[in-house]
């Protein structure tokens, strides 16, 4: 594995599984069984915000995530945020993610304080902070979700 792909998308549709299964096909996901992991990146690794991912491999296979998700009924606002971190020295890295019925201004503030926080506990010399929002607001009578989705590497079979 030698990249981390950040994605993100949007999307409503008549129930919370299907805006979310919208916004991942968005953010080029849809096909591949979702993984999380807690929210630290390997050493040596490049993060590379690409929007919509390319083809990672046969669909059913297992992706490897840190996702930040959040998903309302309408009216309302869904938003999501993912930031990240990388050691100065090409060392491990971290990210944070965070999400809600929030605007775009604060979920981006509460991601910053939580990666913040999160540099604070390690002795790590920390590189340029990043971030992505994906904010999008949910009209009255369906399911709005927003995501931002870290993607270590490409698929991996399940079996």
């Amino acid at each position: 594995m030698s990249t981390i792909r950040v994605v993100w998308g949007s999307a409503s549709a008549p129930t919370r599984m299907s805006s979310y299964d919208a916004a991942l096909a968005e953010a080029g996901i849809c096909d591949y069984n979702l993984v999380a992991v807690s929210s630290v990146i390997p050493a040596g690794v490049e993060v590379d915000p690409v929007g919509t991912a390319p083809d990672l491999g046969p669909a059913g296979e297992r992706l490897t995530v840190v996702e930040a998700r959040a998903s309302t009924a309408g009216p309302g606002r869904a938003s999501a945020a993912l930031s990240w971190v990388q050691s100065a020295d090409g060392g491990p890295g971290l990210f944070y993610e965070t999400s809600g019925e929030m605007d775009a201004d604060d979920v981006r503030t509460r991601v910053l304080e939580g990666l913040e926080t999160g540099m604070g506990l390690r002795e790590w010399e920390f590189g340029e902070v990043h971030d992505r929002v994906e904010s999008v607001e949910a009209k009255s009578g369906a399911y709005t979700t927003a995501i931002v989705v870290a993607v270590y590497g490409e698929s991996e079979p399940i079996f």
